[in-house]
């Protein structure tokens, strides 16, 4: 029987075969969790469930946000919306943990 690595993000208990991705997701969800605070904080009327899917969004899309504040304020345009079946696996996971 072969014995097959895996690694699990504490944050969200998902499951990865690659220790970099896992370490990738790991730095994402970190990011999502710090952006909530802080908007938590400056935002004290936020919703909580709120300020998670706004945190979660900027931390997916860092990339695209980092360029589009260094000059190329259009690709912000190009952030697809979350489609329903994310939302809801994301909302499965929050209840999960």
């Amino acid at each position: 029987m072969p014995v097959i690595p895996m690694w699990k993000c504490d944050r969200d208990g998902s499951m990865f075969d690659d220790k970099k991705a896992a370490e990738e997701h790991d730095k994402m969800l970190e990011l999502a969790a710090n952006i909530t605070h802080m908007l938590e904080r400056h935002y004290a009327t936020l919703d909580e469930e709120l300020a998670e899917d706004i945190g979660l969004l900027f931390a997916q899309n860092k990339e695209t946000i980092a360029k589009a504040i260094k000059g190329k304020p259009e690709l912000i345009l190009e952030i697809e919306p979350q489609t329903e079946q994310k939302a809801s696996t994301k909302k499965a996971e929050k209840k999960e943990a």
